[in-house]
């Protein structure tokens, strides 16, 4: 099974941005942690992030055919992007939405997600094991579970 998990913009500063929201474990151990549980799941993950939206929607669109499962965090994109949501909308890969924190605690403008009705779930404010559970979401998926 290959999963790719997508991290939008501003999670390359994850370690040093807000960390009181955020924690203080960087980008680089994220995806050092999901690659163990990729290992121990015997599936393979392609890790990419970007501050570009247009950088994430060609990766979901590339995705169509040569991954089994999405994992995204959209970042900020989460809450106005109808151009990733559309590009999520166009694909038949199942995609999971990812939040470290809980977005419904926050400032108002982030209660709101324009991408979660087009994946099949989201999962926030459980910090980086939200995206293992995520990917376990994902592996169930595809087992039929």
């Amino acid at each position: 099974m290959r999963l790719l998990v997508l991290n939008g913009p501003n999670l390359n500063r994850l370690g040093l941005r807000e960390p009181a929201v955020y924690g203080s474990q960087t980008l680089q151990d994220l995806e050092a942690q999901l690659q163990a549980f990729a290992g121990k799941n015997s599936c393979e993950l392609t890790c990419f992030q970007s501050n570009h939206e247009g950088e994430l929607i060609d990766k979901l669109h590339d995705a169509e055919g040569s991954f089994d499962g999405i994992l995204i965090n959209p970042g900020a994109f989460t809450h106005y992007s109808y151009a990733i949501r559309d590009a999520i909308a166009s694909i038949t890969v199942p995609v999971m939405e990812v939040h470290i924190s809980n977005i419904h605690k926050r400032e108002e403008f982030r209660h709101t997600s324009v991408t979660a009705p087009v994946t099949i779930g989201q999962i926030v404010g459980l910090g980086f094991y939200g995206y293992e559970l995520a990917l376990q979401a994902l592996l169930n998926q595809n087992k039929g579970e």
